[in-house]
């Protein structure tokens, strides 16, 4: 259980710190992701970006 822990807070810090040159190459501003401002907070819900990563993942996973 710790384990499982630890790796999904280092994935965590990982894609934290990748986040900027992600949305330099794109991610972020794709057609299924909302960006919107309420009470003054901005609000981003990454849709299309999260699909894409997951299908990235997945075909990596499938070759390893």
């Amino acid at each position: 259980m710790i384990r499982w822990l630890i790796i999904i807070f280092l994935a965590l810090l990982l894609i934290n710190g990748l986040s900027n040159l992600l949305e330099r190459i794109g991610l972020g501003r794709l057609p299924g992701d909302f960006r919107f401002r309420v009470f003054g907070r901005e609000i981003f819900l990454p849709f299309a970006s999260t699909i894409l990563l997951s299908v990235v993942a997945a075909l990596i996973a499938k070759f390893v």
